[in-house]
């Protein structure tokens, strides 16, 4: 992997890589863009088969979370970070904090949080060496489980997107096929439920199926079928990558939104879904509730703050089918475009404010 050639291709500002014998951590840290703020992501950890896929990885997350942070409105840059081990038996206290006084001598420019292969307790131990941590215990101040919080995102977005197909928002007697009834795609079902939605569940956990069919009256259905049922909205909130070639020509529904990261499995399809005249809340805007909350303790969390903040999740998504339409581009290039925007924007703002800056000190040395 050329490295600096790789860093190029998408302006990365920086990657710092971390070594400690003693614990056996081996991270990187990897830092895209910090025009509009300190860089935030969550640290992954992760058995790579190499070294490069772990970098590649780094890379890949980061540049996600640049346009998730900028998409959502907040003053925040792109970072991520992956160590290399097994979640489940390469885990020491020493780790965590090793990792956290590396975090810390970057005195700010990136702020971490629990992803894929981490938790709680392991920002905790994070958290006794930096203050530019996230998602730590309340104990300490913070926000706690931000599945709730992701699904409140979800299900706002949900309504911007009928409001485009349906030319309403009400939810109220339309039948949503849920993917998944995980954390948070079982707190977007009591939204639903709660407005009167219809719903048909489905996830290889059938204990979760059977509690959703329980409490909200859901119809359960094998995870094959889910695809191919009648429904208005279909919300992938499970595994990435289920709006492909083969699940495409199966679906009934006029509307993608769900909670699910990567729903695309390759752009592609983004641009099928569009010319079927299905209406797509793009992922990483819809389902960024989570990142918007634990933002918030950036500033003493503030939980009705934070939802306030989350609900604009709707105006962002509506935003988006405006650019698509403006445009005449795909709803998932339109979120690209918006997130560019805004980051653009800041960037002439800068260089325009120094340009002032710099005639000011010219004119007072004539």
């Amino acid at each position: 992997m050329e490295l600096f050639k790789y860093m190029e291709t998408s302006d990365y500002e920086q990657v710092v890589v971390c070594q400690d014998k003693q614990s056996g951590l081996k991270a990187i840290i990897a830092i895209h863009d910090t025009t509009l703020g300190p860089a935030l992501g969550g640290t992954r950890m992760w058995t790579y088969a190499t070294e490069e896929e772990a970098f590649e990885d780094a890379l890949r997350l980061a540049k996600g979370m640049t346009y998730k942070n900028a998409a959502a409105g907040l003053n925040l840059g792109g970072g991520k970070t992956v160590i290399i081990g097994d979640p489940r038996k390469d885990k020491n206290e020493a780790m965590f904090r090793a990792f956290g006084r590396f975090i810390q001598g970057l005195n700010g420019r990136y702020i971490t949080a629990e992803d894929v292969g981490t938790t709680v307790e392991d920002m905790d131990l994070v958290y006794q060496e930096t203050d530019f941590v996230t998602g730590i215990s309340p104990a300490f101040g913070s926000s706690g489980n931000p599945s709730p919080v992701t699904a409140y995102g979800v299900y706002v977005g949900m309504k911007a997107a009928a409001k485009e197909a349906f030319g309403t928002d009400s939810l109220e007697g339309k039948r949503v096929a849920v993917q998944g009834v995980g954390n948070v795609a079982f707190t977007l079902c009591r939204h639903l439920h709660e407005e009167g939605a219809k719903l048909i569940v489905t996830d290889i956990n059938k204990e979760a199926v059977q509690r959703a069919v329980e409490e909200f009256g859901a119809e359960a259905v094998d995870t094959e079928d889910i695809y191919s049922v009648d429904c208005d909205i279909y919300a992938p909130c499970a595994l990435g990558a289920t709006i492909n070639d083969e699940t495409i020509p199966q679906l009934k529904a006029k509307v993608i939104a769900g909670a699910a990261n990567n729903q695309l499995r390759e752009t592609r399809h983004g641009d099928i879904i569009q010319e079927m005249g299905i209406v797509y809340a793009p992922d990483y805007v819809i389902n960024s509730g989570g990142v918007i909350n634990v933002a918030d303790e950036l500033l003493g969390y503030n939980r009705e703050r934070a939802l306030k903040k989350v609900e604009t999740i709707y105006d962002k998504i509506s935003t988006i089918f405006e650019i698509s339409k403006r445009d005449n581009i795909p709803t998932y290039a339109a979120a690209d475009r918006m997130a560019e925007e805004r980051i653009e924007g800041m960037r002439k703002s800068r260089k325009q404010f120094l340009r002032n800056g710099m005639d000011i000190l010219s004119r007072g040395r004539r």
